[in-house]
């Protein structure tokens, strides 16, 4: 069997499909659900690097303010 003879299979709740089997729009449908799973996994990753770095200037600041209190 060659790589052109393999289909690709899609599975959306529990079915199975191959490509061919779907139409334009159901194709244009993944693409864009493949689309925002990756912009999703991007805004959390940031939205994780945004929250470290705040939680790391509040504990400056409390060290700070600690500073100036002695």
């Amino acid at each position: 069997m060659t790589t052109e003879d393999k289909k690709v299979i899609i599975t959306i709740d529990d079915v199975d499909y191959t490509e061919d089997q779907l139409s334009d729009a159901a194709k244009a449908c993944i693409n864009h659900i493949n689309s925002l799973d990756q912009k999703i996994a991007s805004a959390q990753f940031n939205l994780t690097q945004l929250q470290v770095g705040r939680e790391a200037f509040m504990a400056r600041l409390k060290g700070e303010l600690d500073e100036a209190a002695d």
